[in-house]
Protein backbone atom coordinates (compact mmCIF):
# COMPACT_ATOMS: atom_id res chain seq x y z
CA UNK A 1 0.00 0.00 0.00
CA UNK A 2 1.36 3.48 -0.92
CA UNK A 3 1.32 5.83 1.27
CA UNK A 4 0.98 9.53 0.08
CA UNK A 5 2.01 11.98 1.95
CA UNK A 6 -0.32 14.77 3.81
CA UNK A 7 -0.07 17.71 1.24
CA UNK A 8 -1.09 15.08 -1.37
CA UNK A 9 -4.26 14.18 0.73
CA UNK A 10 -5.31 18.19 1.77
CA UNK A 11 -4.78 19.34 -1.97
CA UNK A 12 -6.73 16.06 -3.18
CA UNK A 13 -9.94 18.06 -0.61
CA UNK A 14 -9.94 21.24 -2.79
CA UNK A 15 -13.16 22.69 -2.06
CA UNK A 16 -12.30 26.15 -3.54
CA UNK A 17 -15.03 28.12 -5.70
CA UNK A 18 -13.67 31.33 -6.81
CA UNK A 19 -15.63 34.14 -9.03
CA UNK A 20 -13.62 36.37 -10.81
CA UNK A 21 -15.28 39.42 -12.92
CA UNK A 22 -15.03 38.99 -16.32
CA UNK A 23 -13.72 41.51 -18.72
CA UNK A 24 -15.18 43.93 -20.74
CA UNK A 25 -16.33 42.03 -24.29
CA UNK A 26 -14.70 42.96 -27.62
CA UNK A 27 -15.27 41.59 -31.15
CA UNK A 28 -12.13 39.73 -31.33
CA UNK A 29 -10.85 36.03 -29.92
CA UNK A 30 -10.58 36.92 -26.58
CA UNK A 31 -9.69 34.53 -23.80
CA UNK A 32 -9.47 30.99 -24.53
CA UNK A 33 -11.34 31.40 -27.77
CA UNK A 34 -7.56 33.15 -28.88
CA UNK A 35 -5.77 29.86 -28.19
CA UNK A 36 -4.62 26.37 -30.37
CA UNK A 37 -4.63 22.99 -28.79
CA UNK A 38 -4.22 19.63 -29.91
CA UNK A 39 -7.33 16.81 -29.01
CA UNK A 40 -6.81 13.40 -27.58
CA UNK A 41 -5.65 12.30 -31.15
CA UNK A 42 -3.21 15.12 -31.56
CA UNK A 43 -5.20 17.25 -34.42
CA UNK A 44 -5.24 20.88 -33.82
CA UNK A 45 -8.58 22.70 -32.35
CA UNK A 46 -9.11 25.98 -32.20
CA UNK A 47 -10.88 27.08 -28.91
CA UNK A 48 -12.26 29.79 -30.93
CA UNK A 49 -14.87 26.90 -32.52
CA UNK A 50 -16.15 27.21 -29.11
CA UNK A 51 -16.79 31.13 -28.92
CA UNK A 52 -20.55 31.58 -28.02
CA UNK A 53 -20.62 28.78 -25.47
CA UNK A 54 -20.10 28.49 -22.20
CA UNK A 55 -17.42 25.78 -21.29
CA UNK A 56 -16.55 23.81 -18.66
CA UNK A 57 -12.47 23.49 -18.55
CA UNK A 58 -11.37 20.37 -16.69
CA UNK A 59 -7.89 18.71 -15.58
CA UNK A 60 -8.98 15.04 -15.69
CA UNK A 61 -6.67 11.98 -14.63
CA UNK A 62 -7.50 8.37 -15.35
CA UNK A 63 -5.91 7.02 -11.96
CA UNK A 64 -7.71 9.38 -9.79
CA UNK A 65 -9.91 8.91 -6.71
CA UNK A 66 -12.26 11.80 -8.23
CA UNK A 67 -12.25 9.46 -12.08
CA UNK A 68 -15.90 8.67 -11.48
CA UNK A 69 -16.71 12.20 -11.72
CA UNK A 70 -16.45 11.54 -15.40
CA UNK A 71 -20.06 10.33 -14.76
CA UNK A 72 -21.17 13.65 -13.23
CA UNK A 73 -19.08 15.92 -16.50
CA UNK A 74 -20.84 13.93 -19.25
CA UNK A 75 -24.46 14.37 -17.37
CA UNK A 76 -23.58 17.89 -17.14
CA UNK A 77 -22.43 18.00 -21.23
CA UNK A 78 -25.78 15.88 -22.11
CA UNK A 79 -27.85 18.02 -19.98
CA UNK A 80 -26.81 21.19 -21.32
CA UNK A 81 -25.34 20.72 -24.57
CA UNK A 82 -28.40 21.95 -26.56
CA UNK A 83 -28.06 25.02 -24.69
CA UNK A 84 -24.68 26.42 -26.17
CA UNK A 85 -22.45 24.24 -23.46
CA UNK A 86 -19.51 21.80 -23.72
CA UNK A 87 -17.30 20.40 -21.15
CA UNK A 88 -13.35 20.25 -22.59
CA UNK A 89 -10.94 17.74 -20.66
CA UNK A 90 -7.70 18.12 -20.69
CA UNK A 91 -5.59 15.40 -19.10
CA UNK A 92 -2.81 15.85 -17.15
CA UNK A 93 0.07 13.73 -15.12
CA UNK A 94 1.10 16.80 -12.74
CA UNK A 95 -1.22 14.98 -9.71
CA UNK A 96 -0.08 12.10 -7.97
CA UNK A 97 1.49 10.54 -11.61
CA UNK A 98 -2.38 10.01 -12.17
CA UNK A 99 -2.74 9.87 -15.89
CA UNK A 100 0.95 8.05 -16.62
CA UNK A 101 -0.64 6.68 -19.70
CA UNK A 102 -0.99 7.58 -23.64
CA UNK A 103 -3.72 8.73 -25.80
CA UNK A 104 -5.37 5.39 -26.12
CA UNK A 105 -5.04 4.51 -22.47
CA UNK A 106 -6.83 7.83 -21.76
CA UNK A 107 -9.53 6.89 -24.54
CA UNK A 108 -9.76 3.58 -22.75
CA UNK A 109 -11.08 5.46 -19.63
CA UNK A 110 -12.95 8.32 -20.28
CA UNK A 111 -14.52 7.40 -23.93
CA UNK A 112 -15.14 3.26 -23.16
CA UNK A 113 -15.29 2.91 -19.43
CA UNK A 114 -17.21 6.26 -18.36
CA UNK A 115 -18.91 7.24 -22.33
CA UNK A 116 -17.65 10.14 -22.32
CA UNK A 117 -19.10 11.93 -25.64
CA UNK A 118 -17.60 15.86 -24.39
CA UNK A 119 -14.10 16.89 -26.39
CA UNK A 120 -10.88 15.51 -24.82
CA UNK A 121 -7.80 17.51 -25.64
CA UNK A 122 -4.29 15.92 -25.39
CA UNK A 123 -2.55 15.35 -22.15
CA UNK A 124 -0.80 18.96 -20.72
CA UNK A 125 0.85 20.22 -18.22
CA UNK A 126 -1.51 22.83 -15.35
CA UNK A 127 1.44 23.80 -12.87
CA UNK A 128 2.51 26.76 -13.08
CA UNK A 129 6.82 26.64 -15.02
CA UNK A 130 8.41 26.51 -18.50
CA UNK A 131 6.02 23.54 -19.24
CA UNK A 132 2.66 25.09 -18.39
CA UNK A 133 0.24 24.77 -21.26
CA UNK A 134 -0.61 28.39 -22.16
CA UNK A 135 -4.19 27.36 -21.62
CA UNK A 136 -3.47 27.14 -18.18
CA UNK A 137 -1.44 29.80 -18.01
CA UNK A 138 -4.68 31.90 -19.13
CA UNK A 139 -6.34 30.49 -16.69
CA UNK A 140 -4.46 31.10 -13.93
CA UNK A 141 -3.89 35.05 -15.06
CA UNK A 142 -7.46 35.40 -15.03
CA UNK A 143 -8.59 33.58 -12.05
CA UNK A 144 -5.88 33.77 -9.89
CA UNK A 145 -6.03 29.72 -9.40
CA UNK A 146 -4.45 26.57 -10.57
CA UNK A 147 -5.93 23.26 -9.95
CA UNK A 148 -4.07 21.85 -6.70
CA UNK A 149 -5.07 18.42 -8.03
CA UNK A 150 -7.19 16.56 -10.54
CA UNK A 151 -10.84 17.50 -11.35
CA UNK A 152 -10.34 21.59 -11.05
CA UNK A 153 -12.63 23.52 -13.22
CA UNK A 154 -12.56 26.61 -15.13
CA UNK A 155 -16.29 28.18 -16.12
CA UNK A 156 -15.64 29.99 -19.44
CA UNK A 157 -18.54 32.59 -20.52
CA UNK A 158 -19.12 32.58 -24.06
CA UNK A 159 -16.43 35.27 -25.29
CA UNK A 160 -13.88 32.86 -23.81
CA UNK A 161 -13.06 34.46 -20.63
CA UNK A 162 -12.85 32.03 -16.97
CA UNK A 163 -15.14 33.67 -14.64
CA UNK A 164 -15.31 30.65 -12.17
CA UNK A 165 -12.73 28.37 -10.41
CA UNK A 166 -14.62 25.25 -8.93
CA UNK A 167 -11.74 22.74 -6.82
CA UNK A 168 -11.78 19.22 -7.43
CA UNK A 169 -14.49 18.66 -4.95
CA UNK A 170 -16.99 20.28 -6.19
CA UNK A 171 -18.87 17.65 -7.69
CA UNK A 172 -20.03 18.10 -11.34
CA UNK A 173 -24.18 18.27 -10.87
CA UNK A 174 -23.66 20.01 -7.76
CA UNK A 175 -26.27 22.78 -7.47
CA UNK A 176 -22.97 25.79 -6.88
CA UNK A 177 -22.01 24.58 -10.69
CA UNK A 178 -25.05 24.09 -12.50
CA UNK A 179 -26.82 26.99 -10.91
CA UNK A 180 -23.94 29.32 -12.22
CA UNK A 181 -24.04 27.08 -15.48
CA UNK A 182 -28.01 27.90 -15.76
CA UNK A 183 -27.56 31.98 -15.04
CA UNK A 184 -24.88 31.83 -17.85
CA UNK A 185 -26.89 30.20 -20.84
Amino acid sequence: MRLWPLSLILAACDSRVVDVEPPMTNTTATGIHALQCNDLNGAPVNLGDYAGTVTLVVNVASKCGYTPQYTGLEELHQQYKDRGFSVIGFPCNDFGGQEPGSADDITQVCRVDYGVTFPMMEKIVTKSGADQSPLYTQLEAATGELPSWNFGKYLVDQNGNAVAFFGSSVKPMSDELTGRIESML
